[in-house]
């Protein structure tokens, strides 16, 4: 009952704009409506990133990064185009969610977002927030907060990645784990325009006056289901909302929104367009295949070990339960002279700062095993993983839908193998099947590689 009283007051707490909008013609805050949006959005389809009429430098980054102007293609939905090895086609169309979400974000609309992992989400707040800043020296203009250090780390690179041609635009990664007097000293000598950071520590920043949000015009959730949903994180996230302007643009972000969490995301927005994957069934990665394997608990090692001897992989993720099986099986994969390196929740803070430089390695490619609890579930996008394992089962078919969408990134192809162990494992198993829609099957002697294997050439989609 506690839980539920708190709960309670946090909405209550919550800044809600629909009475203010009610009062004020749409002219006064010079956001499009919902209505506009739509009208808006007719005409922008078929020419790719250049319709939008982004910024020269923004465009120049995005071909940089393996995008171009695309032509329409039936493959999975998606254009493609050939270039650079004209034997193979490069895909880097814009997803349906960039279609739909960037012509209204970077005018300024306030968007929730809920659509499957993979399909470019990173991208819609990262291109919308680089085209309208105009840096001012001194002061922030954007903050994005998300749950952990490591997607607030990609997210920092990912800003970092499309602003290589704006080199008047800062940006900065703020998280615990590091001196604080080292962040603060940074705020001080080159104040960010872009800040990406964890609530706690963004937190402790702003009650310190170390780090001013008073000029704040974009505040953004990725994973915004994840921080709201936590109660101590969500009273954090509150806080820091109501140190920002009135007057910004709010845009969240997840793979999984409940119903019961959308009207917390909406008190914190006016009037903001609304793109929700109702159909729960389209939340399923299609370009991904899924199977599962029978065994006991005493089979796993051996059948892990022969799975990665088997498997033609570019980089796999192995999903564990707790943070001890993650360090033993880390240890066990390294000893059997397995490219493995192994992220948890359960480093220290010094260890978790080291290994953001060995999680970087792996990102580019230095190693090809991650071993992982669900820290790096959500949101963590390494476009070379074509494998995930899940050699222990998750706990919910939302945990195992972030699981397995480390694979197939952006509609490529990929492969999720579940070790079931259990009556619970197949409980879970089967929960996913009804939910998703998906019929996973068995395992088979004999897997046809095509049907996983991916060009390592395939381009990077964030």
């Amino acid at each position: 009952m506690g839980e539920v009283r708190d709960n309670e007051a946090y909405e209550e707490e919550l800044l809600d704009y629909e009475e203010d909008d009610d009062k004020a013609p749409d002219s006064v805050n010079g956001k499009p409506t919902a209505e506009s949006a739509k009208k808006g959005y007719v005409g922008i389809h078929s020419s790719g990133f250049r319709d939008f009429l982004l910024k020269p430098e923004l465009l120049r980054a995005i071909v940089d990064s393996g995008f171009e102007h695309p032509s329409e293609g039936k493959e999975s939905g998606r254009s493609f185009i050939l270039t650079k090895d004209l034997s193979a086609p490069i895909f880097f169309a814009y997803s349906p969610v960039q279609h739909e979400c960037i012509p209204q974000a970077i005018l300024g609309m306030d968007v929730i977002c809920q659509a499957k992992s993979g399909m470019g989400k990173t991208a819609v707040f990262v291109l919308s927030t680089l085209q309208q800043i105009e840096p001012v020296a001194g002061q922030v203009a954007a903050l994005v907060l998300c749950h952990t250090r490591e997607l607030a780390y990609q997210i920092c690179h990912e800003f970092e990645r499309f602003s290589t041609y704006l080199p008047d635009i800062k940006v900065a990664v703020f998280y615990g784990g590091v001196n604080i007097k080292v962040h603060k000293d940074l705020l001080k000598n080159e104040c960010p325009h872009i800040v990406v950071g964890t609530p706690g520590r963004i937190l402790a920043l702003a009650r310190d006056k170390d780090l001013g949000l008073k000029n704040v015009r974009h505040f953004i959730l990725d994973e915004c289901d994840k921080m709201l949903e936590s109660l101590d994180m969500r009273r954090d996230v509150q806080e820091i909302f109501k140190m920002t302007p009135h007057d910004k643009q709010v845009m969240m972000f997840s793979a999984t929104l409940s119903k019961d969490i959308r009207p917390v995301c909406k008190k914190f927005m006016q009037d903001p367009m609304e793109i929700y994957v109702d159909d729960e069934a389209k939340l399923t990665l299609h370009g991904l295949v899924q199977h599962y394997i029978k065994l006991s608990e005493l089979e796993k090692n051996r059948k892990l070990n022969d799975l990665l001897d088997a498997l033609d992989f570019n980089q796999v993720v192995i999903f564990v339960k707790s943070v001890s099986r993650a360090a033993e099986l880390n240890k066990l994969l390294v000893e059997c002279n397995f490219p493995s390196i192994c992220i948890h929740s359960g480093m220290s803070q010094e260890e978790r700062h080291v290994l953001l430089t060995r999680y970087k390695g792996f990102k580019e490619g230095h190693k090809r095993i991650l071993v992982a609890t669900d820290l790096v579930g959500r949101g963590i996008d390494i476009e070379r993983v074509n494998i995930v394992i899940n050699y222990d089962m998750p706990d919910s078919a939302d945990t195992y839908l972030h699981r397995v969408g480390r694979a197939g990134r952006f509609g490529t192809k990929g492969l999720a193998i579940t070790f079931v162990s259990s009556a619970s494992d197949s409980d879970v198993l089967n929960q996913v099947q009804e939910r998703f829609e998906v019929d996973i099957k068995e395992l088979p002697e004999q897997i046809d590689t095509s049907t996983y294997s991916m060009n390592s050439t395939l381009p990077i989609y964030c």
